[in-house]
């Protein structure tokens, strides 16, 4: 099933994220991946998804 991380987007564009397990929940950021990585530790989630959010989307077609 898709996810829908428009509003991830919206607010985190360009930066780094860490996620919860559920995929949708933002418990960290940070302009490196270190920063998310080690905001998130501090907040006691040790191993989470980590994703840098694009500054824009384009539209593909066919395969990758």
């Amino acid at each position: 099933m898709a996810i829908d991380l428009t509003n991830i987007y919206k607010k985190y564009k360009g930066l780094w994220v860490a996620l919860k397990e559920d995929k949708v929940t933002v418990v960290a950021s940070g302009q490196t991946v270190n920063e998310a990585l080690s905001e998130a530790k501090t907040k006691g989630f040790d191993d989470p998804i980590l994703f840098k959010v694009p500054t824009r989307i384009i539209p593909q077609i066919g395969a990758i």
